[in-house]
């Protein structure tokens, strides 16, 4: 008797996937291969470097030519295949087409791959058009900027969406409309991660002429560590590579830096020190960068244990200049109040000093008087 809820292997149907070495083709393979699910990997070439990969294989006819169809019935048949996963645009429309007639119930198992690769940008450009339609008002004390055209903010939108983070999308369009009223100075990011919010104000910077990004964070997992309520976060954090963390940011960030975006590798306060006492940051990969010293945006989120949030605002709170914002990120976080409880003493502290304060997403957004940055 066969265990409950199981097929036979005689019932079990597999995925065809044609052709089997395009790049698409093998993500899918590995998705099929962590569910369980029986693949087998086609190809027309001679030979496909592709083929060991796959734990079966066959040989197809391209489809140009007038013996495809029955191949590929002959291969429906005899090796139980379901269903078929094809990346190809010519492909996947002459069998979308075909195969109701050539295999009645197979189904391709993917939607058409120009829609595919293309619904990130179709996406990215409603974004655009959402913002520039509905801009958020801002009662800044810095007259705003024209906004950037449809296409360019499309394209901060499709490129900051292929780079793993956690940027909400209300953060990310208040991050587009404060760039757009801040005063000149240098950008900095305290914890940068992978990269993903400091490619966006990086590109921010450009296009609004605002100053250069300097990013600091330890890439450290001894750092990591937030001593949240339940452990949760501190859990997953330990299961990260920092090294690692460290190349994907520069992965992320050199193909867009023109001498404009540097990192220092250390902790926050340390951080602080260093852009007080330096003007040049240098590293391997992005080279030497000369800041102003002078900070326009203030991007805080690093550490959430409360001793952290507040160590890094006292930092570098006081070298952001008239007009300039201070971001407070995760001000709500599900695993703690640090950034929070930080954030509201530094407002109830300088209250009079702060023009503008709200909160967006997850963040906490602060435009400072003149009077702060002269403390």
């Amino acid at each position: 008797m066969n265990p409950p809820n199981k097929k036979n292997n005689s019932e079990a149907k597999s995925i065809l996937i044609f052709p089997g070495g395009m790049p698409r083709s093998l993500e899918y393979l590995q998705k099929c291969l962590r569910e369980g699910q029986s693949v087998i990997g086609a190809s027309s070439l001679a030979h496909d470097v592709s083929r060991e990969k796959y734990p079966g294989w066959l040989s197809l006819p391209f489809i140009t030519q007038p013996e495809f169809d029955q191949a590929l019935k002959r291969a429906i048949s005899e090796s139980n295949i379901g269903g078929i996963y094809s990346p190809n645009p010519v492909v996947w429309d002459y069998l979308s087409r075909a195969l109701a007639e050539l295999a009645p119930g197979v189904t391709l198992v993917n939607d058409s791959p120009v829609n595919v690769e293309l619904s990130g940008y179709r996406v990215a450009r409603n974004h655009a058009r959402s913002l520039l339609g509905s801009p958020l008002p801002l009662a800044s004390n810095v007259a705003a900027a024209p906004p950037m055209s449809e296409i360019e903010l499309a394209a901060l939108f499709r490129h900051a969406d292929v780079i793993p983070g956690m940027c909400d999308h209300e953060k990310f369009c208040v991050l587009c409309e404060i760039a757009r009223s801040s005063p000149a100075g240098d950008i900095v990011e305290i914890g940068s991660w992978w990269g993903k919010s400091a490619f966006i104000l990086s590109r921010l910077a450009r296009c609004y002429a605002i100053g250069k990004l300097l990013c600091i964070d330890p890439w450290s997992n001894a750092h990591l560590v937030q001593n949240d309520g339940k452990g949760m976060v501190d859990k997953v954090s330990a299961q990260v590579d920092a090294e690692e963390a460290l190349a994907v940011f520069e992965m992320n960030l050199l193909p867009y830096n023109a001498n404009h975006v540097n990192y220092l590798r250390m902790p926050s306060t340390d951080g602080a020190r260093h852009y007080r006492a330096h003007r040049d940051v240098t590293t391997a990969s992005f080279g030497t960068t000369r800041y102003d010293g002078r900070i326009a945006i203030l991007h805080i989120d690093g550490n959430h244990s409360y001793a952290a949030a507040k160590a890094d605002i006292a930092a570098w709170s006081g070298l952001v200049v008239a007009g300039g914002w201070i971001v407070v990120d995760d001000y709500i976080w599900p695993y703690g109040d640090g950034p929070q409880t930080a954030g509201d003493e530094f407002l109830a502290e300088h209250q009079d000093k702060i023009d503008a304060a709200f909160v967006m997403g997850s963040a906490l957004f602060l435009q400072l008087s003149a009077s702060l940055a002269t403390d």
